[in-house]
């Protein structure tokens, strides 16, 4: 089988095409025939070498992706063959709230990921796809989708009525601005491209806000909203945080789900959270739980991810490089495999 691999350093450059021994399943153990991949920042953070990471070479990355079932090992239960799945970035986070003993299995880090024609996986750690989406739009479901639905939804209570403000048009903002529409929230979202702002209104924005014109935006969120923003996902880290803050109305959530700025600690003034009485959260995406409740509200609205480009696996290096540019994509970016 064919198989990306990171064989002797960091850096997407060095990412190889080559041939492997197609893996055989073990006890409760699937093998999926892998159609599609989509990248994260992560991925690209972890290829580099900036994220603390035990990585052993050679090594398969990217973490998300969809495929199809095609021999199951002994003792499995859950599945079949033929079943469409994608799976979940930690393996073992079945439920609950995040823990030290289940966050350490994690897909392209430490764990070997999905840019491989084939993989196997253990029951436990792969849910079902809704059957509307392609193996594509499915492959984009289990970081980008699941942080935005764990964040807003599961810890969130995002509620129709409330506001949510959304940075940026990346896979997590887009698919947030889709929930929060799907929930009957009213998104304000921004970008430094008038054209992507345009077309966040198409899929349901409520407000858009050009950063590059409009620094202050969180004051542009105050002024909009009469008090603050009810939600923030932010996704920039050590830039964005104390506006983000500054953005809520009291008693507001703010979620860390990205660190776009770099893996730097934010200075701001503490002070801010206590006179917001503020909730601010990490991310570590979301259990199978949660997987498994978001695929069953995305099938019943017919919801279909944003897809900006899909590049062949042979190209993969090119869709890295697309990702590191930042600002040059609306959505996702797929590998097909």
């Amino acid at each position: 089988m064919k198989a990306v691999q990171l064989t002797n350093g960091f850096g997407f450059e060095e990412l190889t095409l080559t041939e492997l021994d197609i893996p055989t399943p073990g006890p409760q153990e699937v093998l999926i025939r892998m159609r599609a991949a989509s990248l994260n920042y992560r991925d690209l953070v972890i290829l580099n070498g900036l994220m603390p990471v035990d990585i052993k070479f050679p090594f398969i990355p990217v973490s998300d992706g969809a495929g199809e079932i095609v021999a199951v090992g002994p003792g499995v239960t859950r599945f079949q063959v033929g079943h469409r799945v994608a799976g979940n970035l930690q393996q073992r986070f079945i439920a609950g709230n995040p823990r030290a003993e289940v966050l350490g299995e994690s897909l392209a880090g430490p764990l070997n990921g999905v840019a491989a024609e084939y993989v196997v996986l253990h029951e436990n750690g792969i849910v079902r796809i809704p059957d509307h989406l392609t193996w594509e739009e499915a492959s984009t479901l289990p970081i980008a989708a699941l942080t935005a639905w764990s964040m807003l939804i599961e810890y969130g209570g995002l509620q129709a009525g409330d506001t949510v403000l959304l940075q940026g048009t990346g896979g997590v903002s887009i698919f947030g601005l889709q929930f929060a529409v799907m929930a009957g929230a009213r998104a304000i979202i921004t970008s430094s491209s008038n054209a992507k702002l345009e077309r966040a209104k198409v899929l349901g924005a409520w407000q858009t806000i050009n950063y590059s014109e409009v620094p202050d935006w969180d004051k542009v969120a105050l002024e909009l909203t009469d008090g603050g923003v009810d939600h923030v996902l932010d996704v920039g880290g050590a830039a964005t945080m104390v506006k983000s803050i500054n953005a809520l109305r009291i008693g507001g959530t703010v979620s860390m789900v990205g660190f776009l700025s770099g893996l730097t600690i934010p200075e701001y003034d503490v002070t801010g959270i206590l006179q917001k009485a503020a909730t601010v959260r990490g991310s570590q995406v979301g259990n199978r739980d949660h997987f498994e409740k978001m695929n069953r509200a995305i099938a019943h609205h017919g919801l279909h991810p944003v897809i900006d480009q899909v590049f062949p696996l042979n190209r993969i290096g090119e869709a890295f490089a697309l990702l590191a540019e930042g600002k040059q994509y609306f959505g996702k970016i797929v590998v097909q495999i």
